[in-house]
């Protein structure tokens, strides 16, 4: 019995992280690129799930521009009705999703707004690209700095400052 209970359970945690397209809330910004997302379909239940903002790097809360990245990120999406578009799970279980809300891409604008890198395990999306460069070219966000450091060199030289930055 026990373990039926635990496949059921298992069942529908995976149903929710692999549907390709879902609505529902936002209710805690974590840092610039990782939410925690309440899904209509849940609504009376426990359920959530863990996003990373796919694509996407937002500086670390301890290094320059991340409390402005988690400050613009909550702006936009925090007890907000989106739209998230998953794309599978990152190393540590997090759903990487692409998030909407009123047809906006949240993941491009952060780009676009110089409140984060593209990047990804593999080459980002060019849109992705072509919004970092964009940025970067006009000095907005955290390009107004000369040599910003990306934060996954950031997260090399600082191992050891923040145990919670090492699920980053």
């Amino acid at each position: 019995m026990r373990r039926l209970a635990l496949l059921l359970w298992l069942c529908c945690c995976v149903g929710i992280a692999g549907a390709a397209t879902q609505y529902g809330e936002i209710f805690v910004v974590i840092d610039g690129d990782t939410v925690l997302f309440k899904p209509e379909s849940a609504r009376g239940s426990r359920r959530f799930l863990k996003l990373r903002l796919v694509g996407i790097d937002a500086p670390e809360q301890q290094q320059a521009h991340g409390d402005v990245a988690t400050q613009t990120l909550s702006r936009w999406v925090l007890n907000q009705r989106v739209q998230i578009d998953t794309q599978g799970r990152d190393t540590y279980g997090r759903t990487l999703a692409r998030i909407a809300r009123d047809g906006r891409d949240i993941n491009l604008e952060l780009v676009r707004e110089g409140h984060a890198w593209a990047s990804g395990y593999r080459r980002p999306a060019a849109d992705l690209r072509a919004a970092q460069h964009a940025a970067r070219t006009a000095r907005l966000g955290l390009w107004r700095t000369s040599a910003p450091m990306p934060p996954w060199q950031w997260r090399r030289t600082h191992q050891n400052v923040n145990p919670a930055s090492a699920s980053k």
